[in-house]
């Protein structure tokens, strides 16, 4: 790694463009000046405009052109198959040549998770990555996953999962034993399915995990457990369905505000209270997601990305390579390896 971390960005990626990119990319500069470098990749045309606009005048920023870009709707292997010539395709081989120490994109997730497959490979032991996202909490925040990396999983991939969530919330939440938790109907360890059942069985017996048993739902935003592990298309529903209901409180509460006189006065009163809310509530403030497994630093973001979501995912995968978590990720698969043995 570099003295400083330089991120590889996906200029193209995302509902937004370029435009969108490179402010994230400024007020990230402007945020935590000296922590980091970028390069963005995508059509140099469109990206260097980008830049001037949003002030990017002396800012450690290299342009590497891709001509090529993937769609939201395009199928993952189609696009995997021609990533010599995609921004995604090519960021990730500038990381598989040491070139960049991270790669992020808002882009088609189905396409950076197979292209991260193909060109990085998975970490030694590691059957298969996973995609973990933060759930606001009041206790801080959990991380869940599988949240869409794989719809069908064995009880081991779980376990592995169980491993590498509780490395990135000890290193990145500074949980010091995180607690771990397995998504189920109830928290009794007679309800559930044959994957909780055999999962459950695993992480029992896993001597390096502070398992906590079974965990439902609305243990997700309530801080029982630091991680909460499932499988990729469980969790993926979970997360729309957390992403619905954050949206629908907060244009509720803005509605039923302006239609009482008295209450838009009260909220005179409630600035500060609101506005730690929305930060709490707000994906923006996030940023992005890690594909934990992979043999690299790779982030992935929602496609409607703004410029605070582009600052904040910088700022995450900054700390992530500071904090070297893929290193003490393959240190703890490989002493569960050895303890299993």
């Amino acid at each position: 790694m570099s003295v400083i971390p330089r991120i590889g960005i996906d200029a193209m990626g995302g509902d937004l463009g370029p435009s969108v990119v490179a402010a994230g990319t400024v007020l990230a500069f402007r945020e935590m000046p000296g922590r980091f470098s970028v390069t963005l990749v995508g059509d140099e045309a469109e990206i260097r405009p980008a830049l001037r606009r949003a002030g990017a005048a002396g800012m450690d920023i290299e342009v590497v052109h891709a001509a090529g870009q993937v769609d939201m709707g395009e199928k993952a292997a189609a696009a995997a198959r021609r990533r010599g010539s995609t921004s995604i395709g090519v960021m990730t081989q500038l990381h598989k040549e040491g070139k960049v120490d991270a790669v992020f994109s808002a882009g088609n997730t189905g396409a950076v998770v197979a292209t991260a497959l193909l060109g990085l490979g998975r970490l030694e032991s590691v059957s298969r990555p996973a995609l973990a996202v933060f759930m606001p909490s009041p206790a801080g925040g959990t991380v869940v996953l599988d949240v869409g990396a794989n719809a069908e999983c064995k009880p081991s991939y779980l376990l592995q999962f169980a491993h590498m969530g509780a490395v990135y919330a000890q290193y990145l939440l500074g949980r010091d034993t995180p607690r771990v938790g397995l998504l189920s109907i109830g928290e009794e360890e007679t309800k559930g399915n044959e994957l909780v059942f055999e999962a459950g069985d695993l992480l029992r017996r896993a001597k390096h995990l502070n398992f906590i048993g079974n965990v439902e739902g609305r243990d997700v935003f309530n801080g029982s457990a630091d991680v909460i592990v499932t499988d990729g298309f469980t969790g993926n529903v979970l997360l729309k369905t957390a992403e619905s209901v954050a949206g629908l409180l907060v244009d509720v509460m803005r509605k039923e505000i302006k239609q009482d006189p008295l209450a838009v006065f009260g909220t005179l009163f409630m600035r500060g209270a609101m506005r730690r809310m929305r930060v709490t509530l707000d994906a923006e403030e996030h940023g992005a997601a890690p594909l934990l497994g992979v043999n690299g630093v790779c982030f992935i973001g929602h496609g409607s990305s703004g410029p605070r979501a582009f600052r904040s995912a910088i700022r995450t995968i900054t700390s992530f390579v500071e904090n070297r978590v893929n290193e003490h990720i393959r240190e703890e698969i490989q002493s569960d390896h050895e303890t299993a043995a």
